[in-house]
């Protein structure tokens, strides 16, 4: 990379590592605080569970609109606006005395949902080629380390400085808005030549929204309780209406013809598995750590302990994320989503059969985060790779709503396993209930492997007879698209 490019791009990769920092520690540090936050904001535990549902909720339908926006008014633009009302829920959050407003903020600040879509199709619109897979590496492992650091810096700032700390760490958005507003470069947009499909948006979110609710309140309602059934039945009912709706516009939300092919349909459903695997390991780890020592199993730490236990895979992943994009610019991202799904089932089959000393958690969320970072990675640039440019944003965002259902999916699974069995007379999880969960979770990582064998092999570069070896793009992958710096193209002011 030349020194041209180095001070062009370095810039608008620290804006982004801040804007996807932001949104990744928002929706794992409510975690471990929900049972203080239900104390101090006087609710009940089901009360204090709206303020992750509710962000869930609001990201899964705020994504593909927030993508979708970006590829029509400019990536830069919209990135600017979602942080900026992000900031505008953290200080919401910090500045609310009851459940409600809590809430309300909360669902603000999941409207930055976009972040990731939209950072993905910046770093494809200004990085040189050779870039584009580390870069997306990079972010994308964010997603996973975010959840790592969120988990234990979480306890900590609870246990020190007290809840309403944790709603206002969200302000580092201020900053990263401010960065994206004076280093992001204008991106090729759409403005004046296309429309966003309202009608498609509102039938999406409508489905989605009843989905994630039904999942997230499962454990409350119960899965056989007629709120439940409705709400998933009505869910996929809506799904299908909103293909059909999709099919029949001219400029629809989302090409379903482009997301049915099979290398896109293959990646979403890992990204679903994945995310079913990674927020299982977000729940039943700490609480796993946290029970007890009289339970004749888990450690008996504190919130601060058990989110340190999840440190190192935290760490792992953020070394694992540039190499997985370096790789798989090398060798295709194929094999690399392979082996991090094979990673990520590994890592839950050695808890399965391992679970009685901290080392052992300590190895298997090493293999954990090898397993998200290339995963993440992978998924990412395959489906950038797989679309074409202008529709990148709303292709990565439906990625990202799998990644989120799948997550929802898994936390509410491993909920229902482990509660299923407990130690009579108390209301403390049985040790054969994580078991369970364990290998449950284990199950979902080997059937993201399956998905990810399914995901096509691209097609070889064809060369020219007399080509020597090794000239060309060097990972038998297409090339990423020429961006409009590297084709000569002007850009158009945002």
């Amino acid at each position: 990379m030349s020194n041209e490019e180095r001070a062009r791009v370095l810039p608008v990769m620290a804006t982004l590592l801040l804007a996807t920092l932001a949104f990744a520690l928002s929706q794992t540090m409510v975690v471990p605080a929900l049972p203080d936050i239900a104390q101090e904001y006087e609710t009940t535990s089901g009360g204090a569970a709206w303020v992750l549902t509710g962000f869930l909720l609001s990201a899964s339908v705020a994504t593909p609109i927030v993508g979708k926006l970006g590829d029509v008014l400019g990536k830069g633009r919209v990135l600017t606006g979602v942080l900026l009302v992000f900031s505008v829920g953290s200080v919401v959050n910090g500045l609310a005395d009851a459940i409600g407003p809590l809430v309300a903020g909360r669902v603000l600040q999941g409207v930055a949902g976009g972040v990731f879509p939209l950072a993905f199709g910046i770093i494809r619109d200004t990085f040189p080629p050779p870039r584009v897979g580390v870069g997306i590496g990079i972010l994308s492992a964010m997603f996973g380390i975010g959840g790592g650091i969120g988990l234990p810096l979480a306890g900590v700032i609870v246990d020190t400085a007290g809840v309403s700390l944790v709603f206002w760490s969200g302000l580092i958005a201020v900053p990263a808005a401010l960065a994206a507003r004076r280093f992001v470069p204008a991106s090729p947009s759409r403005e004046g030549s296309a429309s966003i499909d309202w009608a498609g948006a509102l039938a999406l979110s409508a489905a989605l929204a009843a989905l994630l609710l039904a999942l997230s309140q499962s454990n409350a309602w119960g899965w056989g309780s007629p709120a439940t059934l409705g709400l998933l039945g009505g869910g996929l009912a809506g799904l299908v209406g909103w293909v059909r709706l999709e099919l029949g516009r001219s400029e629809p939300l989302v090409d379903i013809r482009l997301l049915s092919t099979r290398a896109v349909a293959a990646t979403n459903l890992t990204g679903f598995l994945v995310g079913f695997a990674m927020f299982s390991s977000f729940l039943l780890v700490p609480q796993f750590a946290q029970t007890p020592l009289q339970a004749g199993y888990g450690f008996g730490a504190s919130a601060t302990g058990a989110g340190l236990i999840m440190l190192p895979s935290a760490l792992v992943m953020l070394a694992a994320g540039p190499l997985a994009g370096a790789v798989g610019s090398r060798i295709g991202f194929r094999p690399v989503l392979a082996t991090g799904t094979a990673a990520v089932c590994a890592s839950f089959l050695l808890l399965t059969v391992a679970h009685g000393a901290v080392w052992e958690f300590v190895v298997s969320g090493a293999l954990l985060g090898v397993g998200i970072s290339c995963s993440l990675a992978a998924m990412a640039n395959l489906i950038v790779q797989a679309v074409p440019q202008r529709d990148v944003g709303i292709a990565t965002g439906i990625n990202t709503i799998a990644r989120t259902m799948g997550g929802a999916f898994g936390s509410a699974v491993a909920t229902a396993v482990v509660t299923a069995q407990v130690i009579p007379g108390t209301a403390v999880p049985a040790e054969s209930g994580y078991t369970a969960a364990f290998l449950v979770a284990g199950a979902g990582g080997a059937l993201a492997l399956g998905a990810a064998l399914a995901v096509p092999r691209p097609p070889r570069a064809r060369m020219p007879r007399r080509e020597p070896v090794g000239v060309g793009w060097p990972s038998g992958d297409p090339a990423p698209a020429a961006t409009p710096a590297a084709s000569g193209t002007p850009r158009r002011a945002s």
